[in-house]
């Protein structure tokens, strides 16, 4: 039984990043559970080692410990082509401007994929083979769901459900590479994760993560999704709203203010450590409304 935090390495985590992480802690720690730190380094083009090695440095510095090692997924590629070969897939060949323009038409779910590669012929998936090949373009892999929509538990929510569809596995263009929606679950898997703390932006693909997590065989976690620190424009808060990542913090304040700030952010007030966090942190008292950064 554990829980994780499992951040995308592609710069320095914000107030809103650490806000979630040490949520993510106190829940799996306040729980008795081991905490995992998991680093979704599978978009090659935007993760670097370097800012998985300061995040985690950031993460040390307000006093959050893991179990373990830390995982990198660009280390798991053969866990994930072993899990697409246990699942129901078929080959896409739309592009983003054909989804779009799809999703456009009458009766289109906003947001979801139409189906258009769905039942292709063989004949046809040839002739759209080569015409991605003449562009120097692979297709992607998508789910051949069975359903369009799957229930889960959110513990700040209770019940929920949420929409389903031929959700990509495997991404194609001139550079694939594997889907978050198939990693995270996977690796959840491996590492024992019953429980997922993360920002509500990721409210959504809970259902389909829950959905593909039971086809593969493994138990669906507790969803835990967290408000999300905004700016002052009700916007969600990203690095150019200012001073917002730790060393930029740490220049006009100690680090005890840092956490403090951030533990008033959650409703306490007077606590500047993750320990004396953990003493008082009362999971049913997490309001779901946002926090307002300032």
């Amino acid at each position: 039984m554990a829980g994780r935090y499992a951040p995308s390495p592609s710069g320095d985590l914000h107030f809103g990043n650490l806000r979630t992480a040490v949520l993510a802690w106190l829940f799996a720690r306040s729980d008795g559970k081991q905490f995992h730190m998991r680093i979704e380094d599978i978009d090659e083009q935007r993760s670097s080692r370097e800012s998985a090695e300061r995040q985690l440095n950031d993460l040390k510095s307000l006093g959050l410990d893991w179990d373990g090692e830390v995982l990198y997924q660009s280390s798991r590629y053969a866990a994930y082509t072993a899990a697409l070969e246990k699942l129901e897939t078929y080959e896409c060949y739309c592009s983003r401007r054909d989804i779009l323009e799809a999703s456009r038409a009458p009766h289109a779910a906003p947001g979801m994929y139409p189906g258009t590669c769905r039942n292709l012929s063989p004949q046809e998936r040839v002739e759209k083979r080569k015409e991605l090949a003449a562009q120097n373009r692979h297709p992607a892999v998508r789910l051949r769901a069975d359903r369009t929509s799957f229930a889960f538990y959110d513990r700040l929510r209770g019940p929920c459900e949420g929409a389903v569809d031929d959700f990509i596995l495997l991404r194609g263009g001139q550079e694939p590479g594997w889907a978050y929606n198939l990693a995270v679950v996977v690796d959840d898997t491996y590492q024992g994760v019953d429980q997922v703390v993360r920002g509500d932006d990721l409210l959504d693909s809970a259902a389909r993560q829950a959905y593909l997590a039971t086809l593969l065989g493994a138990p669906v976690p507790e969803y835990i999704h967290v408000p999300l620190v905004l700016n002052t424009n009700g916007q969600r808060l990203a690095k150019r709203d200012g001073a917002v990542t730790l060393p930029e913090m740490l220049v006009d304040a100690t680090l005890p203010e840092v956490f403090a700030r951030i533990a008033l952010s959650l409703g306490y007030k007077d606590i500047n450590s993750a320990t004396q966090l953990l003493e008082v942190f009362e999971p049913g008292k997490l309001s779901t409304e946002p926090f307002i950064y300032y």
